[in-house]
């Protein structure tokens, strides 16, 4: 049984993808707070390259890879670049640095899909109940597009909410490496299954196994429950895990080739 707490031994040249892209999301946050803010809480940085729905305005394809290059804050990119550090050494030793860069891309790039589907099912979700309290299609088009300020005509709390819930699905931006980062678990929890696994804040020992049905498991649950100011992309990081899923399964068809 493999005891795992903080990575293996080894030199700096067998990690040197999980490295290279730890300074590289360190850079970008530090950019993104030298660049100051486009908005209240949100950085410029952030604004014009995370990630937004398609059929909005803020939208660009390159988004699907920079958003997860940025984050929301300085607790925000220290757990996802210590579990990148954590499970993406592992990774990339078992399977050498293009077979690991190839992963965490394809993670992180299935996340943002996923979250993409089920923000813009519920973006028509909310767009349906605004349109049958009477709200219209050319009001929904200025909330879409960014229009502040508007004075929505209903005194309905439950209108307000879903009318600030649409805008904030267009205007506010997906941003970070959690989805690439749960892949990242996800692969671990596949290849090293019985590792007993030493982590922050975690009282005792757990094998990789329980913690990634345990981890996903409550994302699906917190996902489905959507409670109201959860600004966490859930999906996302299941995104993530289903994606790192597939990519695995198909890899292991020639094994000789896989570690």
């Amino acid at each position: 049984m493999n005891n795992f707490g903080g990575g293996f031994g080894g030199g700096i040249n067998t990690r040197t993808v999980v490295i290279n892209l730890i300074i590289i999301n360190a850079l970008v946050y530090f950019a993104s707070v030298v660049f100051g803010n486009a908005g209240p809480g949100l950085s410029w940085l952030n604004y014009k390259f995370g990630l937004y729905l398609p059929n909005g305005a803020n939208f660009a394809p390159y988004q699907l890879i920079t958003h997860m290059f940025l984050h929301g804050g300085l607790m925000h990119i220290f757990f996802n670049m210590y579990a990148l550090f954590l499970f993406g050494t592992v990774l990339e030793r078992s399977w050498g640095p293009k077979r690991f860069l190839i992963f965490y891309l394809t993670c992180g790039f299935g996340a943002a899909l996923i979250h993409l589907g089920v923000s813009y099912w519920e973006a028509l979700s909310l767009k349906d109940e605004l349109l049958n309290a009477g709200l219209s299609s050319d009001f929904l088009a200025q909330i879409r597009d960014g229009v502040r300020n508007l004075s929505i005509p209903s005194n309905d709390p439950s209108v307000i909410d879903a009318a600030r819930g649409y805008f904030g699905k267009y205007n506010y931006p997906t941003v970070g490496a959690s989805g690439a980062v749960f892949g990242l678990l996800l692969g671990f929890g596949m290849l090293f299954p019985n590792s007993e696994l030493y982590l922050l804040f975690f009282p005792f020992p757990i094998k990789a196994k329980y913690f990634v049905i345990g981890y996903g498991l409550i994302e699906l649950f917190s996902g489905v429950m959507n409670k109201p100011g959860d600004n966490v992309a859930h999906f996302a990081h299941l995104g993530g895990m289903i994606f790192g899923f597939i990519l695995i399964k198909y890899w292991q068809k020639d094994r000789q080739n896989f570690y």
